[in-house]
């Protein structure tokens, strides 16, 4: 994903000068069937140009928390620059759908994004259920194939980011945290670069063995060190210090099957064992005058999590990086974000969908309030033509769905969240998608900038999503008019 955000850090300027998605499966193909037949019931009925409005957005956060940080927008527009069916998908289609007129396939094969319009918050924001984390306008039928991929790459990539923002924060920022979990994913969601440096052949030993040895005399014949090595075997001590020749700037050695005086701890009591293997550095370091080598980082892996990360807090250990793989690439706290495509609107006609889970009507626009101490305090969505929030004007801010909760807000300052990422044929200015390392800082700001008890581990602080008094109402009155009324007999 680092690669792809490199990649593209200048961002769209149209279908040809955008990089293709990472992923060379990500084509139009990559979608449900249904979604097909979706287009073609709405071709047959001369429909499937009527512009429609959809929102993209996630019903609950994940792993018992309370925030969520949005990812996978950067693919959604590499895809949809990149949406066009070839002759060779279009054929496949005819197989799977042989019943469907030859007129439909001609359609097929001469639509692309180019009308679409995508409004989102920008990639690495801290967000929150029910508010929309895209907005897709376009020809519904267009938008209908759009549906399936966008939930497939906003998914994963946003709950895999909160994921590693979880176990940041219980980390705290001093420590490195390293990804640990190709060999552990449950498949290639992405091609990842990865540069690899090695040795040119300058850091060579004539008598290696003799070298070895003679360290290991100096370090058994050491008064503050007696005793240490007594079980080192030489053949381990030489393959550390060969590898250490060819890595001498970046040397790391795993230890984890001996008594552990290693800088990679994997196994073991990993609080006790750093400890002691920094009171081991700072004895080298005093004993031989190596100056910084009491220092040296000590990395920590074997499947690690935020509750062993937070029981090692607790205990107080010596390690500088945490080696996360299983419980971070395959969520393992959490199958699903469960992101939804949501409806909204259709020729300018609100649309809700009456169920369990209520959608919000028509097409809004959404913004961050915050207050005098500098936290967001509360999201809210309006609709397109309201007035925005100002700041220190007092504003009603009203559950979406319940009465009673309602407050009242002053903002101190006003984030508009929903920027134009893809404007399709309107006039909208376009937002340029943003580097990996400017994802990275806007995440870890935000982070930053919510009130702790949002952001804590245990019994977190629901953050307020609500909808501005006129919206409230509208809700509420095309609710009670496309509600069914029962019938008692």
């Amino acid at each position: 994903m680092a690669a792809a955000a490199a990649a593209a850090a200048n961002g769209a300027g149209g279908g040809g000068g955008v990089p293709r998605p990472t992923n060379p499966m990500v084509t139009p193909l990559l979608t449900d069937l249904y979604q097909f037949t979706m287009a073609y019931a709405y071709w047959k009925a001369g429909k499937h140009l009527d512009r429609a409005v959809f929102d993209l957005y996630f019903r609950k956060n994940p792993f018992g928390g309370e925030f969520t940080i949005f990812g996978g927008l950067e693919e959604c527009i590499r895809f949809i620059a990149n949406f066009k069916l070839t002759d060779t998908e279009i054929t496949f289609l005819r197989s799977a759908m042989p019943t469907c007129e030859d007129g439909f396939f001609e359609y097929l094969s001469s639509i692309d994004c180019s009308d679409v319009e995508v409004y989102a918050i920008p990639e690495g924001s801290v967000v929150f259920p029910k508010v929309p984390l895209m907005i897709i306008e376009g020809p519904v039928a267009v938008i209908q194939l759009l549906e399936t991929p966008f939930l497939s790459l906003v998914n994963y990539a946003s709950l895999v980011t909160t994921n590693a923002a979880r176990h940041r924060l219980v980390a705290g920022k001093s420590k490195n945290l390293l990804e640990f979990g190709l060999r552990r994913a449950q498949g290639l969601d992405d091609i990842i670069d990865r540069t690899l440096a090695s040795s040119d052949g300058s850091n060579k030993c004539e008598d290696f063995v003799s070298l070895v040895q003679n360290w290991l005399a100096r370090i058994k014949d050491a008064g503050s060190l007696r005793g240490t090595f007594r079980e080192t075997n030489l053949s381990e001590l030489a393959a550390f210090t060969s590898y250490a020749l060819a890595f001498p700037n970046s040397f790391l050695a795993l230890v984890d099957t001996y008594d552990a005086a290693g800088i990679r701890l994997d196994s073991g009591d990993l609080a006790y064992l750093s400890v002691e293997t920094r009171k081991f550095f700072h004895a080298i370091e005093e004993e031989f005058g190596f100056i910084g080598f009491g220092k040296m980082n000590i990395t920590a892996s074997n499947d690690l999590n935020e509750e062993t990360i937070d029981a090692l807090n607790k205990q107080g250990h010596e390690v500088d990086a945490f080696g996360i793989g299983t419980y971070l690439v395959t969520c393992y706290a959490q199958a699903a974000l469960g992101c939804v495509f949501k409806l909204v609107e259709i020729n300018k006609q609100p649309r809700i969908k009456l169920s369990e889970d209520v959608s919000i009507p028509c097409k809004k626009r959404c913004y961050r309030l915050f207050g005098k101490e500098g936290y967001p305090l509360v999201d809210i969505m309006t609709g397109e033509d309201e007035p925005a929030p100002k700041v220190g004007e007092r504003l009603l801010c009203r559950h979406p769905f319940n009465e009673s909760k309602r407050a009242y807000v002053v903002p101190q300052h006003v984030e508009e969240l929903l920027k134009c990422y893809w404007p399709g044929t309107s006039s909208e200015p376009r937002e340029e998608l943003p580097s990996i390392n400017e994802i990275r800082s806007r995440c870890m700001g935000y982070l930053d900038r919510m009130r702790p008890d949002h952001m804590r581990r245990l019994n977190p602080t629901p953050y307020k999503v609500s909808v501005s008094a006129k919206l409230y109402d509208f809700i509420h009155f095309l609710w009670l008019n496309e509600a069914p009324v029962g019938e008692l007999q």
